[in-house]
Order: structure tokens, then C-alpha cells, then sequence
């Protein structure tokens, strides 16, 4: 048996030596590339964070002491190590075990995770409750990636430095965030500074200046100052000092001596403690050291070569085509600039970036700042086009609603991963952007039913003169030709694309192509179905759907979002400030329920919004048995 297969809880890290320790991490990588190549994750940033999560199981007391990972995709090691190497198979797959870390999945996962920067908030917050539990654990919060680019991220900091709480940063460095500092002095220094016995020996120093009469608090701080200056000429902590935190480091985040050596000196620090550690994202698997980017979160693979398994069929993705777009859009109007947040590869900008370098800002994981940045851009005359997914959106609520609305400033809104995304679950689906959007006075919201359609609708964006959301799914087209020069569209108005008598089916964005599909299946039942596709979730087309509700009288409204407050709510809410009410009207949409990960169709089918279940609805309708 191998060393993997013989652990069952991190107590079991414990009895192994050092040398043990560095062959199973070899195992660990190789366990996590297997099963990531069949089933796609967040490849790069786990095998870089293994020795450090080898290290950390080592020297705390898991699950007493708590161990919280940042946005959690650096966790697939500590997944294995903790009781789930049976199970690892199962990752991303539907009911199996999240990418992610996740509280109901194991004790080991101390805060479930999926946005990043927010580890350091709650483990404060945690070490307050112990604190005031009386509870004398340790409580480390793993943060990397990129998430110090966050402004949580530095609240959280502020906040722990001035209380004084004994929290444990780990600062993972995969040039992600901080650029390294490393060499032997920086980790010499690292190690001699965390030593317990200099600590002690600081500590006793200190109180000696403080006593002295008149010029103790002088000597002291004056003491203080020069072992700082010197710390932060050598390494880059000046920063995390400023914040009050004792900081370590850079240290190689690969050497587990040196990482198991400086954690049992910094373990249960009496204040607030960031051991700064620099890995190598994608550790272990040479294409993924290469391309870092590409295997931060990644499809399918083959081992061998590192390249996708996944066959193009040649249609596009919503994310290409918008990408493709804004590229021709900005070579006829030089207005325009793009924003995202540290996605450009995932929004599809990279073209935009190559051709307009001035034109484009990618302003880090830090989605408040790039909405209020853009409304800045945007009230000089600019038109800014901000692309971010629909989840990560949901962090710029204020923003967008006091700095973009209330001024009615025309920036675009590209919301990527609208609706059901797939593997990523709960903390990545997008389906609550029209109930947070369309109470918003000022703001249009759109939902392409296809590509040429989101083509149509970001050239109609970016000549209105006001803030306007674009909503779109993930994956592929439809296979759509789209116009070589996209027509705008009339602002507020939808489209009937099926004509029929027995049946109204008003439905919006991805959602009217499952309509399409039960419309077809509706026709051995002898039911005529129209589809109304809105194309609008705010303005409403109230004159059309009014005419046809009272027009065909059973009507299902589908969207591939939540019920409360979305586009249904929209249609139910108009219909009853027209006084249209007493018409058979039945909503599809996702319960007032987190919706768990697997693939988009099964998704939607155990979820009931596909076409199965606008078909079971409309036979309900019509009183028709179902076979």
C-alpha cells in the first residue's frame, strides 16, 4: 500500500518522519493530477499548496486548532489527507465531494469557501468565539492566489492587528499576489526571528526599556523601529507591520523542514502572526508550471501532454463571442475600455487587452473597486464595458447601486456565468443577478436567448446612455450565425417566436431554448404553444406579454434563476399593477434554495427548470395525464 492509502485522519501525518512526509507528497500530486485530468478542477493552485498543507497537519492540532483555506481551491491535499482519499474520485462530480472547502463535508473544513478573501475576516471572527469560549486552539487562515488584492482582505488585516487576537496568517506567495523575496538570508531570518526563545528574550527585553524611568517608552519604541527597519530591508514586511502582525518570511513553501520548523515556532502566538511562504503554482507537473493559468481551473486532460480532452465542435462560447465582440466594437468607437477582475481569460479579453493595452483594466479580485472605477471612467465620458461573472457581481452590490445608478452612468455590465454554471456549485452558480439588479432604479437588464443575440445586445449597450446589465450563460452557443454588423435592439421589447393558441410560455435568455424544446414535445400532446422570448428582464415588453396573457389565458414563465424576485416576479408584479389577475399563470425557476454542483443539464433537470418540466407543467395545465 502506499503511505496515501494508509491515512485516515491528520492525526496519521503525525507518525510519519520527514522523509516519509516528502514521498507522500509525491503521492498526493500524483493522486491529484489523476483525478483531475478526468474530471477537471483547480489543478495549479493545489499541487503548490501541498508541502504547506503537509506542514500545517503536522505542527496544529486539526480539527481542535482551525484551518481555514482562502477561496478553498488550494485544499484538494488537505481533502486527501483528511478522510477523503476513498472518495477524492468523486470531485466536482454530481453528489460527490466540492472543489471547494466546505463546513457539511468534513470538521476538517473550518468555513465553507468558494469567493476569495475571506479568510482572514473569519478567522477573526473565530478566534474571537474561541476567545470568548474560553477555547486556547489555534486558528490559521491560509490566503493566496491573488486574494490580497481584495479590499476584504485588508479590513480583515486592520481589524486583527488592532485586536491583538492571536490569529495565524499564511500568506501562500505563488506570484499570484506578492511578488518573492527569497534567498537563504530571508529564510535564515524567518526562522531566527519566530525562534521561541528570542521571542521570550524580546519579550523580557521589552518590559526592561519600558521600566526605565522617563526614557523607557522612548528606548523602547526606538528599539522596536531599528529590529523592524531591519526586518523589512531584507524581506517584504513592511506592510503586514504596519498592520501590527509579526511577520515571517518569505520562506520556501516547499521545503517542509523549513516549513515544519518555523510553524512550531509561531504556533500559539500570543498576537496576530503572517508567515509569508512562496510556492511554485502547479508544483510537480511540468505543463502546469508552464502554464500556471491554464491550469488554475481547468477542463479534462491527458496526462502525457497536459492537453484538453474536450472535442470543439467549432461553435463558440458566449464568452468568445462577447470577446470577439468588443474587440470589433472598439475599433469603430474609441470610447470604449474593458474592466474585470483579475478574470481576463475567463470574460474572453485577452483579445481586447492585445489590441487596446490602454483601453483595458484588469484591477485585481476586487469587484467593488472596479464598478466605482468605472463609474469614474464612465462620468468623464468614456463607456466602460466591466466583465465579471454573475456570482462574483453580487460583492459589488453597493456600487453599483450608489455609484452607478444613482447617476445614471452608462457603464455595461458583461455578467458572465449567468443561470446554472455547473461544478463549481453553490458559491459559483449565478442565479440571483435579476433579483438584485432590477430593484435598481436606472439600470436595463438583458439576457440573450443566443449568441447573435448577445452580439445585438452589447451593440444596443454601449450606445445607451445609462447603465445597462447583460446576463449570459456558460458553455457554448447555439450555433447561431451571427450578423457581420449586429442591429441594436428596440430597448424594452421582446420577440414572439412561436405562434400558438393553447398555451403562453414567456421565457428569458437560456431558458427559451428549453422552451423551444418542449414546444416541439407539446405538439403530440395537440398543444399550441406560443414563446414569447423577452429578451428584456427590466424594461418589461408589459403591451406584448399583457396581449398575449389575455390573449391565450395559461401561461409558464421560465428563467434559469431564483424564483423570489426574478423575472417571474417581474411578469406576476406588472400583470398585477395592470390589474390582469384570476389568468392560470405558473412559474419554473430555481426554489429558494442553494443549488449543489454537477453538470448544466442535470442540473436544470433535477432542479426542474429544463424542457421536461415545462412540458410536466403544461400537461398540468391542461389537465392532461402524464405518461
Amino acid at each position: 500500500m502506499s503511505l496515501l492509502e494508509h491515512i485516515k485522519t491528520s492525526k496519521d501525518i503525525k507518525q510519519l518522519s520527514r522523509p516519509e512526509l516528502k514521498l507522500l507528497a509525491g503521492e498526493i500530486r500524483k493522486r491529484i493530477i489523476d483525478v483531475v485530468s478526468k474530471n477537471g478542477g483547480h489543478l495549479a493552485s493545489s499541487l503548490g499548496a501541498v508541502e504547506l498543507t503537509l506542514a500545517i497537519h503536522t505542527v496544529f492540532d486539526l480539527p481542535k486548532d482551525t484551518l481555514i483555506w482562502d477561496v478553498g481551491h488550494q485544499s484538494y491535499a488537505h481533502k486527501l489527507i483528511t478522510g477523503r482519499n476513498d472518495t477524492f474520485d468523486s470531485l466536482r462530480q454530481y453528489k460527490g465531494l466540492s472543489g471547494f472547502s466546505k463546513i457539511k463535508e468534513s470538521p476538517y473544513d473550518g468555513f465553507t469557501v468558494g469567493h476569495s478573501s475571506t479568510s482572514i475576516s473569519a478567522g477573526l471572527g473565530i478566534c474571537y468565539a474561541k476567545y470568548l469560549n474560553k477555547d486556547v486552539s489555534d486558528v490559521i487562515s491560509v490566503i493566496g492566489d491573488g486574494s490580497l488584492t481584495a479590499g476584504l482582505a485588508y479590513e480583515g488585516l486592520n481589524q486583527t492587528g488592532d485586536s491583538k487576537r492571536n490569529l495565524i496568517v499564511i500568506l501562500n506567495d505563488n506570484d499570484m499576489s506578492i511578488s518573492p523575496n527569497v534567498g537563504a538570508l530571508s529564510s535564515f531570518l524567518s526562522r531566527t526571528f519566530s525562534a521561541r526563545s528570542l521571542q521570550s528574550m524580546r519579550s523580557q527585553f521589552g518590559a526592561f526599556l519600558k521600566s526605565l524611568p522617563k526614557i523607557g517608552d522612548d528606548m523602547y519604541n526606538i528599539a522596536k523601529r531599528s529590529e523592524e527597519s531591519f526586518k523589512t530591508f531584507v524581506t517584504p514586511g513592511m506592510l503586514f507591520e504596519a498592520f501590527n502582525f509579526d511577520y515571517f518570511g518569505p520562506i520556501d513553501g516547499h521545503n517542509l523542514d523549513h516549513l515544519i520548523d518555523i510553524l512550531k515556532n509561531i504556533k500559539n502566538p500570543k498576537d496576530p502572526v503572517l508567515l509569508h511562504v512562496t510556492t511554485v503554482k502547479g508544483k510537480g507537473y511540468e505543463p502546469a508550471e508552464k502554464n500556471p493559468i491554464y491550469f488554475h481551473g481547468v477542463d479534462s486532460f491527458a496526462v502525457e501532454t497536459g492537453k484538453s480532452k474536450k472535442i470543439s465542435n467549432g461553435i463558440p462560447s458566449y464568452t468568445q463571442v462577447f470577446g470577439s465582440q468588443m474587440v470589433k466594437l472598439a475599433k469603430t468607437n474609441k470610447k470604449i475600455v474593458a474592466v474585470t477582475a483579475a478574470m481576463p481569460e475567463g470574460t474572453g479579453l485577452v483579445e481586447f487587452s492585445q489590441h487596446y493595452p490602454d483601453r483595458f483594466f484588469d484591477v485585481g479580485i476586487a469587484e467593488q473597486h472596479a464598478v466605482t472605477f468605472s463609474a469614474g471612467l464612465a462620468s468623464k465620458g468614456l463607456k466602460p464595458v466591466v466583465a465579471i461573472y454573475s456570482t462574483f457581481l453580487q460583492r459589488a452590490f453597493d456600487q453599483i447601486l450608489h455609484d452607478v445608478c444613482i447617476d445614471a452612468h452608462p457603464v455595461v455590465f458583461a455578467i458572465d456565468r449567468g443561470g446554472i454554471v455547473g461544478k463549481d456549485g453553490p458559491t459559483h452558480h449565478g442565479l440571483f443577478d435579476y433579483s438584485y439588479l432590477r430593484c435598481m432604479p436606472n439600470m436595463t437588464i438583458m439576457a440573450p436567448s443566443n449568441e447573435n443575440e448577445l452580439a445585438r445586445m452589447l451593440s444596443t449597450a454601449v450606445k445607451h446612455d445609462g447603465p445597462v446589465a447583460i446576463r449570459y450563460p456558460r458553455g457554448i452557443g447555439l450555433g447561431v450565425q451571427i450578423e457581420a454588423h449586429p442591429r441594436s435592439l428596440k430597448m424594452g421589447k421582446g420577440e414572439v417566436i412561436c405562434d400558438g393558441h393553447d398555451l403562453l410560455i414567456i421565457a428569458i435568455g437560456k431558458s427559451v431554448c428549453e422552451a423551444l424544446k418542449a414546444c416541439e414535445q407539446l405538439k403530440d400532446h395537440d398543444i399550441s404553444v406560443t414563446i414569447i422570448n423577452a429578451r428584456f428582464v427590466k424594461p418589461l415588453d408589459a403591451e406584448l406579454i399583457c396581449e398575449y396573457v389575455l390573449k391565450i389565458r395559461k401561461t409558464i414563465i421560465v428563467e434559469d434563476h431564483v424564483l423570489d424576485g426574478g423575472f417571474g416576479s417581474a411578469v406576476l408584479e406588472m400583470l398585477s399593477d395592470k390589474g390582469m389577475t384570476g389568468f392560470p399563470i405558473k412559474r419554473i425557476g430555481i426554489k429558494n434554495e442553494f443549488v449543489e454542483h454537477g453538470p448544466q443539464d442535470v442540473l436544470r433537470r433535477d432542479y426542474g427548470i429544463d424542457h421536461t418540466a415545462i412540458v410536466t407543467t403544461a400537461l398540468k395545465l391542461h389537465d392532461k395525464t402524464i405518461e
